[in-house]
């Protein structure tokens, strides 16, 4: 057993992101430079949930045997080649449970959840896992987490195009995701101003603002609605009339997150929870575009982003972040370090204990980035902030 090769074991979970294939391709040519076997686990933890060890052709839906070949021309594109879920293994509704581990009192109606962690235990031994890397938000790295504090060697890359993983400045996907939502604004104002319109743009942003807000301030957007601070709808329709009205080209634009909020109202919200208690969102540039429109008379141009800020290849910003945090990934595995998360802290490179993601919520600075009374950006002090300034 001493002579065995040694099995790395890596997941791509939640939404896709520019730089998950370059992260990929890198951990893969390292590993086998170091000689280590790598096994691609697909669906996320979807993928640990649905093998079943006693089904010999379990593993031609779940699992994915890489090496150099099968990734060498990965990097060339966006998302993710091992495909993604939201699945939770500690927390899987009656009807998502796979039918070969249903017992024969299982009832699909049944309220609450099931946790098949031991399930996924079992799975990774079963496979000879040595270390497991999980690259994903919050979400699928808090359940990175509960697996290291059950014995796996686990260690994560911080990935999410809201950049708001607890205790790092920078997670894959964010510049591109900016990077793309700045180009799309920018181009939106040729139809806004052709047309005379105001131009509502919503961007995905659940519980932090921030690609709203750094979008809104590097592409010169009039205002800006974020998910930490619930607007007043009719003092927006006031601002935005006065933005169209001093504009020459008689339109004025502002960006939403989709999960901002009026005040008193609550997030646009619809279908059923995922594992980790979240409706999708959306929408709420749909009530914001209704409801400008009737307060100001003025047509609309209503422009959701969403799927078109994480789509396509990465920018250079994240190949670089890609690649650097596979690169420290495949070191501490090497050095035999587990519980790790790598990140990027005031511009370097380091890695922290991946507990650290629980001990805090990553959100924008409202009073040093934010105007409360105009609905934009207002950034303060630049001095001793990170790159992306929060």
């Amino acid at each position: 057993m001493g002579d065995r090769q040694k099995t790395v074991g890596v997941l791509t979970g939640g939404g896709d992101v520019p730089g998950l294939n370059p992260a990929l391709k890198t951990l893969v040519t390292r590993a086998a430079e170091n000689g280590y076997r790598v096994l691609g686990i697909r669906r996320g933890w979807g993928g640990l949930l649905t093998y079943n060890r006693d089904d010999p052709h379990s593993g031609e839906n779940t699992l994915m045997p890489l090496d150099r070949h099968s990734v060498r021309t990965v990097d060339r594109t966006g998302g993710t080649f091992l495909h993604t879920s939201r699945t939770n293994p500690g927390k899987v509704a009656p009807a998502d449970v796979p039918e070969f581990l249903r017992g024969p009192d299982f009832d699909p109606l049944a309220p609450g959840h099931h946790d098949f962690t031991q399930h996924v235990l079992a799975n990774l031994e079963h496979l000879g896992v040595d270390s497991l890397i999980a690259i994903g938000g919050d979400d699928t790295l808090s359940y990175a987490e509960r697996l290291f504090r059950e014995g796996v060697s686990v260690v994560a890359i911080p990935k999410t195009m809201d950049n708001d993983v607890f205790g790092t400045d920078y997670c894959i996907g964010f510049s591109t995701a900016v990077t793309r939502s700045v180009n799309f604004i920018h181009n939106l104002r040729t139809s806004a101003g052709s047309h005379e319109r105001i131009a509502v743009v919503e961007l995905f942003g659940r519980n932090s603002g921030e690609t709203s807000l750094i979008s809104a301030y590097l592409a010169g957007v009039d205002r800006a609605l974020i998910s930490e601070v619930p607007f007043d709808v009719e003092r927006l329709a006031l601002l935005l009339q006065e933005d169209k009205r001093s504009n020459r080209s008689n339109y004025a634009m502002v960006t939403v997150s989709e999960g901002a909020s009026m005040i008193g109202g609550q997030t646009v919200e619809y279908g059923q929870e995922d594992a980790y208690g979240h409706k999708k969102l959306g929408g709420i540039g749909v009530v914001v575009s209704e409801a400008v429109k009737g307060l100001t008379g003025s047509h609309i141009i209503y422009q959701q982003l969403s799927y078109l800020m994480r789509s396509g290849a990465p920018d250079s910003l994240d190949l670089m972040v890609a690649y650097n945090y596979a690169n420290m990934t495949m070191d501490l595995i090497s050095e035999g370090m587990s519980g790790r998360m790598v990140s990027l802290q005031g511009g370097t490179y380091r890695h922290i204990p991946i507990s650290t993601i629980m001990q805090g919520e990553k959100r924008v600075d409202v009073a040093e980035l934010y105007d409360l009374e105009e609905y934009r950006p207002k950034v303060r002090h630049v001095l001793g902030k990170p790159m992306f300034l929060y």
